[in-house]
């Protein structure tokens, strides 16, 4: 992102495409050499790129590519000779993302196949896709050796220390500090999805979040994962999938 606020100061401040590390977004930063290369293309034909280069994702891509003329307008020039350079770095680290996100595909492709072969019921938790489930059963291997739901917790690192439990209310109490770290992580990025996903959830940690004035989002997440906690264990204990609660 440095890289291209010193291309195209414009395209990096404004927020002309939702995810700048998107394929769409990647070939603008890559094809076009200076910001006026971009200014003085025809508008449909930018809109056609952007269509083509976003896989026909975009549902006005011909305002993204006005969005993108405006801000390769107000971006500053840079000399030829630093403008070249810029321009070499940054396809490195445009090749670089992409290599990445390929090696990210071909991971997520494997974990889903090996997944296949598992018994798992948490896909059907929404925001709970086959990454975080996955992470959830390797690290918290076979359920049957947990006699309880607050044993996977504990084990996850998702207790309290002076005797508390997921119910607690004071907001400087810590989290016990031995746990899967792992398990931990993995739990809490699933509840972090679902509280996107989840009405039920989404109310569960808005409630936690308001009750206090210091590290809002750190407890009410970590209370989420806790409530969460009892949700796999059961689903998986039982084998059976998710039924949200009604509205």
């Amino acid at each position: 992102m440095n890289h291209l606020f010193m291309k195209c100061s414009g395209l990096a401040q404004e927020k002309v495409f939702s995810n700048n590390y998107g394929a769409a977004a990647l070939a603008v930063f890559e094809e076009f050499e200076t910001p006026d290369d971009l200014v003085n293309m025809d508008i449909d034909e930018l809109t056609a790129f952007i269509a083509e280069k976003g896989k026909n994702r975009f549902p006005n891509p011909d305002e993204v590519a006005k969005n993108a003329q405006a801000a390769a307008r107000g971006s500053y020039r840079l000399p030829k000779t630093v403008n070249d350079s810029v321009n070499q770095v940054l396809s490195i680290s445009v090749s670089s993302i992409r290599a990445m996100q390929a090696q990210i595909k071909a991971l997520d492709k494997e974990i889903l196949r090996q997944l296949e072969n598992i018994p798992n019921t948490l896909t059907s938790v929404p925001g709970i896709g086959p990454v975080f489930s996955a992470g959830i059963i390797a690290e918290g291997g076979d359920i049957n050796r947990f006699n309880g739901q607050a044993s996977l917790a504990k084990y996850a690192g998702l207790a309290w220390t002076q005797h508390q439990s997921g119910q607690f209310e004071a907001q400087n109490t810590h989290l016990i500090k031995s746990g899967n770290r792992f398990l931990k992580y993995y739990l809490c990025e699933a509840a972090n999805s679902l509280v996107r996903c989840d009405t039920e959830y989404r109310r569960y940690y808005d409630l936690k979040f308001k009750q206090v004035n210091k590290y809002q989002h750190k407890r009410a997440l970590a209370l989420t994962a806790r409530k969460l906690v009892r949700l796999v264990f059961r689903l998986l204990k039982d084998n059976r999938l998710y039924i949200p609660a009604a509205d």
